[in-house]
């Protein structure tokens, strides 16, 4: 029996426009549309995979504002049995470092868990920090970058896919694993899993709940800061080339100008 927490985050869309809050700098999530990210269905599908080759549970855990919510809910119709959701004011601008202390303490909630899965990165941050702050912070051993996992006993089996190649690795239980974009394609939600999704249990935190000060968290107490922002230049028109039969001499004159050849 394989007892499982999969992290997962609500995250701008990634077509819609995402800007920055001009008054601190942090992401504006209300100007977009909030999905799932999707390095995190493909946790969920591989925690999912696991249980269905065994006995277990799923329990996803999100740190988010009040709408993170639905993404817990897509979490819970593709199959995973509960949720835990860490909603507080005070997490607002939040680093890497403060984000994983919350859920480590969001972790320690589910009873004798044994296995970790998270993405190797959200699409947002790009910090892809999190799983290996949390194995410090845990004292767990990690996997990451990984593209293939089974489940052995107490031991996990993975090849980690990086620029390098591959590497075969194998870490005993309990342990926090990272997922990348090849370790599988995540399923659908059927109308069913919807429905019964409504029905599975949610528990809701406040840092204080999980023993964390204030203090510790949000913009004010992060490590790193963002001092200034400006939005994308708008795309210049692009420089026709006529071709009166000197049009490769105009193009090559061109990627000189530019430094490109």
């Amino acid at each position: 029996m394989t007892n499982i927490v999969v992290l997962v985050k609500q995250v701008p869309d990634t077509y819609s426009e995402r800007k920055l809050n001009g008054s601190d700098h942090t992401l504006d999530r209300e100007s977009a549309d909030a999905v799932l990210d999707e390095i995190n269905e493909k946790a969920v599908e591989e925690a999912l995979k696991i249980k269905e080759a065994g006995e277990g549970e799923v329990t996803v855990i999100s740190v988010g504002p009040d709408r993170a919510t639905d993404a817990i809910r897509k979490a819970l119709s593709m199959g995973a049995d509960k949720a835990i959701h860490v909603s507080d004011e005070a997490l607002h601008g939040s680093d890497a470092i403060a984000t994983a202390k919350v859920l480590a303490a969001a972790i320690g909630k589910v009873e004798g868990f044994d296995l970790v899965i998270a993405g190797n990165e959200s699409s947002d941050g790009r910090g892809g920090a999190i799983p290996a702050i949390l194995a410090e912070l845990l004292g767990l051993p990690q996997v990451t970058y990984v593209r293939e996992l089974t489940v052995d006993g107490s031991t996990i089996k993975a090849t980690r896919e990086t620029e390098d190649g591959l590497t075969r690795l194998e870490a005993s239980l309990p342990a926090i694993v990272s997922v990348g974009e090849k370790i599988n394609e995540p399923r659908y939600p059927s109308f069913k899993g919807i429905m019964a999704a409504k029905k599975k249990p949610v528990e809701t935190f406040t840092i204080a709940d999980l023993g964390i000060d204030a203090g510790e968290v949000g913009l004010a107490n992060a490590w790193s800061t963002v001092t200034e922002s400006a939005p994308k230049p708008p795309r210049t028109a692009g420089e026709k080339v006529e071709d009166e039969g000197d049009g490769g001499t105009k193009v090559a004159e061109y990627l000189v100008g530019q430094k490109l050849i």
